[in-house]
């Protein structure tokens, strides 16, 4: 089942991201979140972007998340998306319903375009953005520092919608829920 993640879901999700923290490259974390500042992240984020979870029987398998790409006001109708899965759970097709789920409800609050930010080589996760209609959109060469070595960094891209102008405000993902 997807639903809407809750601050209660942070001990999950954090037991299916603090290994990527403590030993993978896919995020550039370097220290592992606290308990509480998952919480706050959830929160915080929720906000303005969705954060979603995949859940049987009542255990957290995968959650994806969007969030601000830039700071500067012109880029407000550009995300970044993430998505972590369990090991145990991956390999399932979970992590492109759940992409898709986050897609649908960013369409709804009127972005128009979200952005994958893949540490390279990420084989898997280059896959899974591209069968989802990402392209390819740049590299950053030698972009972090982590597990004692630089790594590149690929952005990949995919519309959401069509581009207007002048654009709508993107609804507030906090706003979006009271109105369904």
């Amino acid at each position: 089942m997807i639903r809407t993640a809750t601050p209660g879901d942070a001990p999950a999700m954090l037991a299916i991201y603090a290994p990527h923290v403590a030993h993978g490259a896919a995020t550039f974390e370097t220290e592992v979140p606290s308990l509480t500042a998952m919480r706050e992240r959830i929160e915080t984020r929720m906000r303005h972007y969705p954060w979603l979870v995949w859940e049987e029987s009542g255990q957290v398998l995968a959650y994806a998340y969007a969030g601000r790409f830039r700071e500067r006001a012109a880029y407000d109708w550009i995300t970044e998306t993430s998505i972590y899965v369990d090991p145990a759970a991956q390999r399932r097709g979970i992590a492109r319903r759940l992409y898709g789920a986050l897609f649908d409800v960013l369409h709804r609050q009127g972005f128009t375009q979200a952005m994958g930010v893949i540490t390279l080589p990420g084989a898997a996760s280059v896959a899974l953005h591209e069968a989802l209609d990402f392209v390819p959109a740049g590299r950053w060469r030698d972009a972090g520092y982590k597990l004692g070595r630089w790594w590149d960094v690929g952005v990949w891209q995919k519309t959401l919608a069509p581009s207007t102008t002048p654009p709508a405000a993107p609804v507030p993902f906090a706003d979006l829920r009271k109105a369904v």
